[in-house]
């Protein structure tokens, strides 16, 4: 749990007491690729944070899948929409590489909120991080070429190119993965 706890602190400072109280609501659990551990219509309930592999959270609309984000190491995530609201969710979360995952349930999570004004402090400051993780990528949509979106995840996110299928970083992208394969060539021939 090193990592978890290196995340967390990277928030802000918390006692080792605080730490070991909140860690011990956080169960260990395995996913094989393919496994979803989120559909539309269930509630969702767990708090992750990724500690190996990688999740794509996606809609699918029209019968076209929408990738929203990518989730791999070091990264807390749910969906957030539907966890705060306590409603059914119109996600998927879906493991596209064996991953391992620490989850905490809602109910656990208030209690070490209750507890630790420190942990506290730590979970608003991740909900505010996911905030702007979520309104950078609309501004993105919005006001990016299809090129600079490209270009912008390849060099913040490079090792995605690796571990996520071409179609789903299309997807990510706006792009169908006829447009992804055009840019691709069209940069490689500069």
């Amino acid at each position: 749990m090193e990592d978890l706890k290196k995340t967390i602190r990277s928030f802000t400072d918390v006692s080792d007491t605080d730490m070991e109280f909140g860690l011990q609501f956080f169960k260990m659990k395995t996913f094989k690729k393919g496994t979803f551990l989120l559909k539309p219509g269930q509630y969702i309930d767990d708090f992750y944070f990724m500690k190996t592999g990688c999740v794509s959270y996606y809609t699918i609309e029209g019968g076209v899948t929408r990738v929203m984000e990518f989730f791999n190491e070091g990264y807390f995530f749910t969906d957030l929409y539907a966890y705060i609201q306590e409603i059914p969710s119109e996600c998927y979360i879906e493991a596209i590489e064996d991953s391992t995952v620490y989850t905490i349930s809602k109910a656990d999570q208030l209690k070490v909120f209750d507890y630790s004004h420190q942990l506290e402090r730590f979970g608003r400051l991740s909900m505010q991080r996911t905030f702007v993780i979520n309104f950078q990528r609309i501004n993105q949509l919005r006001n990016l070429s299809n090129q600079e979106r490209y270009l912008q995840l390849l060099e913040k996110r490079p090792t995605l190119f690796q571990r996520v299928p071409q179609y789903l970083i299309a997807s990510y992208l706006g792009l169908t993965p006829v447009g992804l394969s055009k840019i691709r060539k069209r940069l490689s021939q500069k």
